[in-house]
């Protein structure tokens, strides 16, 4: 009797623990696609290597051979270069090396981020002539027979051109409208995520109610809230064991002694 009850309540805390260890191991670190990739962590997460509640929807990345990418609804997957928490920022390349047909396709409306630099309105024009040399032109859009320029939109479209669309582009002023590389900055924005890392850190995942947090001290400080729980549960655990101990050792004293006493009366009575 004491044995079994022994063993069902060690078997017991030997699952709770390897299962709480096993969480443990599965917590929401940061990984990454590559050596020299950047870390990512929460908010985003690496689809097949992460859990889903590790990431916020929308923050999916994925691992193209050791490349780390990011796809949007509107647009083909782009390259994350780095990512900085601190300053919310994830900047992107384009594999085609043509940021203007990111900007032309780019719907930031059905994401998440929103450009990290300030935009300014361009139209883009088609023209079946090149324009004079006080144009830029677009040379990844162009080709033999037509030439797309950026201009303001408050300038007046040349006989020779059709205006195609006119977009934010993150740029303060032209001359950097030809780099191909330089504007590819997102931001996000999560009140949340800020308030809990201005208290030394959190735990973040997703459950069925929405984004929810596991806050805990400072590292320094040494503990958090699933130490504590964990404790907790082997001090009650202790104490259980011991209750069913001295229960389970009454329970056979008194049995023994009954079975004593049946024995004596028995030797007691006169045939």
């Amino acid at each position: 009797m004491v044995a079994s009850i022994f063993f069902i309540l060690f078997f017991s805390s030997f699952f709770f623990l390897t299962t709480d260890a096993s969480s443990d191991g599965g917590q929401c670190g940061s990984v990454k696609c590559g050596d020299d990739g950047p870390d990512i962590g929460f908010p985003f997460r690496v689809i097949g290597q992460q859990p889903q509640h590790c990431g916020y929807p929308g923050f999916e990345l994925s691992c193209k051979q050791n490349t780390t990418m990011i796809h949007f609804p509107t647009r083909k997957d782009l390259v994350v270069e780095s990512i900085s928490y601190k300053n919310r920022k994830i900047s992107l390349l384009d594999p085609q090396s043509c940021v203007h047909e990111v900007f032309l396709n780019l719907n930031l409306s059905l994401t998440p981020f929103q450009y990290y630099y300030v935009v300014r309105n361009y139209t883009y024009l088609n023209c079946s002539a090149r324009l004079p040399a006080s144009f830029v032109e677009v040379k990844c859009l162009s080709g033999s027979r037509h030439h797309v320029y950026t201009v303001e939109t408050s300038m007046e479209v040349p006989g020779s051109c059709r205006a195609v669309r006119t977009v934010a582009i993150p740029f303060a002023y032209s001359p950097y409208l030809a780099d191909n590389s330089f504007g590819l900055g997102l931001s996000w924005n999560l009140p949340e995520h800020e308030d809990c890392e201005a208290r030394g850190g959190c735990n973040w995942f997703l459950s069925k109610t929405g984004l929810e947090t596991e806050q805990h001290l400072n590292l320094a400080e040494g503990f958090s809230i699933k130490s504590v729980i964990r404790n907790l549960y082997l001090k009650v655990l202790l104490c259980v064991l011991a209750v069913a101990a001295l229960i389970s050792m009454q329970m056979y004293h008194s049995k023994k002694m009954n079975k004593q006493q049946i024995e004596n009366e028995n030797l007691l009575q006169v045939p």
